[in-house]
């Protein structure tokens, strides 16, 4: 039985910083595109998923958007705790497919397109048995996917040189990735199976019918040029693609707290929801905090040693009450200027405030573009993946971050350093010139989603293919 209206099927891999964005399109095309979405979420921690919002339909949906939370699959065979975030996920996508595939065949009105991230392009596949067109959302910048597509076209023999001699590797019309900005797969041998099965996932999405990407054209003009004239597969730039702001947080004490603060008086301080830092690191930060003199919300963690991306995949709300980690003294001395926050915060609604004046971050591309949406200036602090060639851009491209610097590239950063950071954008000249330049940022990304602006046209044609092909179905054709 066939429908008239098109069925997007997207599919989420484990990590909030991969189901926020998911999600974010699904209500983007049900709201703007009035189209049918099934969202697959594979996760490896139903229990505290299940404790979030984040897998409701929004009321304003109706019955167009569906939310489907896979099976839990078992991934303890693969090795203990030393195994990477990047091997569980893809490991536990792989694991997916199967009811991926059981409960798309079960559907009485089948998907139009599949819609998958970096990690689902083994998805790919069911998408061909079921005649649905083929789609990768790229929850990053364009910068970042060009440098992931010319793995295809470069010699293996360049990137061993850019490790070996840490010199830059040009990337064909784009801006070239410094050593010290590198992904961690091309620290990997040619033969290793996880790097072939990164290859293989890039040369799947460069045989599909679009990558779609969360950044716009007036933010990445050269890089998506560039991505345009050289790849045969059609780019598409629809963000910023953010979470909306939330009235029901405005209750919370976070926002109590900051709405008795001066305006653009306070530094928020988080590293997104899997990052994570070392002892020495944290009470670094810490007296930092103290000597800027500067208000403060810092979303902390318990400190880990040697994993940066500690809590990618953990969704708990839990937190160590001790906070035996923090410098003797500092809750008493910080307390009329500071605001310690465990865990989580209602990051969007926290950065709409206009007590906010600078957000401290690990740069992940959801944090950044939420960021820019509310005008808010950076202080860049990368700490895994990409985000180091997002912090690159930040500073040297966009002009909207400072940049955080250890003394040493393995050292931690400094109290001092974290001192000069944060007076730098609440208190002196740079952090002013920085807010002028979000600020025009910010208008441009207002105007790339609006009607007639780049995103919403790139969202517009990704709606006509989806509808032609819904009509070329129907027809037989």
């Amino acid at each position: 039985m066939e429908t008239t209206m098109s069925h997007i099927a997207l599919l989420a891999s484990p990590g909030m910083g991969h189901l926020i964005p998911v999600l974010e399109l699904a209500k983007h095309l049900v709201s703007h595109q009035s189209f049918k979405v099934t969202v697959f979420v594979v996760a490896t921690d139903h229990a505290s998923l299940a404790n979030t919002h984040l897998l409701e339909s929004p009321a304003d949906s109706g019955d167009l958007l569906d939310i489907v939370l896979l099976p839990f699959i078992d991934v303890s065979d693969i090795g203990g705790p030393s195994v990477s975030f990047i091997a569980t996920i893809v490991t536990t996508v792989l694991r997916s497919m199967p009811f991926l595939r059981s409960e798309i065949s079960k559907m009485e009105f089948r998907p139009t397109a599949l819609v998958v991230d970096l990690f689902g392009t083994d998805a790919l596949e069911i998408a061909d048995e079921y005649n649905m067109l083929k789609f990768v959302f790229i929850a990053s910048n364009a910068w970042f996917l060009a440098v992931m597509l010319c793995t295809l076209e470069i010699d293996r023999k360049e990137i061993d040189e850019h490790v070996k001699n840490r010199k830059p590797l040009h990337i064909p019309g784009c801006k070239p990735i410094k050593f010290e900005h590198n992904l961690e797969v091309f620290f990997m041998d040619a033969n290793d199976p996880f790097y072939q099965g990164y290859v293989e996932a890039i040369n799947k999405m460069s045989l599909t019918d679009g990558i779609l990407v969360n950044t716009w054209d007036e933010l990445e003009p050269t890089t998506l040029k560039a991505l345009r004239e050289t790849k045969k597969v059609p780019i598409y730039p629809i963000g910023p693609l953010v979470r909306p702001i939330e009235k029901s947080a405005f209750g919370n004490e976070i926002i109590a707290w900051l709405d008795k603060q001066p305006k653009q008086s306070v530094i928020y301080v988080s590293f997104g929801s899997g990052g994570t830092l070392s002892a020495q690191q944290v009470k670094e930060l810490a007296w930092g905090l103290e000597l800027s003199q500067q208000k403060f919300v810092w979303v902390l963690r318990p400190p880990i040693e040697n994993d940066a991306a500690g809590t990618f995949l953990a969704l708990g709300n839990g937190s160590d009450a001790t906070l035996n980690y923090l410098p003797d003294g500092f809750l008493v001395r910080t307390q009329d200027r500071g605001l310690l926050v465990p865990m989580w915060a209602p990051q969007v609604e926290v950065l709409s405030h206009p007590s906010i004046g600078g957000f401290l971050t690990h740069c992940g591309w959801n944090s950044t573009m939420e960021s820019i949406v509310n005008g808010v200036p950076m202080i860049a602090w990368p700490l895994y993946a990409e985000q180091k060639m997002n912090a690159s851009m930040l500073t040297e491209d966009i002009g909207a971050s400072i940049r955080v610097m250890a003394v040493e590239s393995d050292a931690a950063v400094g109290r001092e350093e974290i001192r000069l950071v944060v007076r730098k954008i609440l208190v002196d000249r740079q952090g002013r010139n920085i807010r002028s330049r979000i600020k025009e940022l910010k208008d441009s990304a207002e105007n790339a989603l609006a009607k007639g602006g780049s995103s919403y046209n790139s969202m517009s044609q990704v709606a006509n293919i989806c509808i032609q092909h819904l009509k070329t179905k129907a027809s037989g054709a």
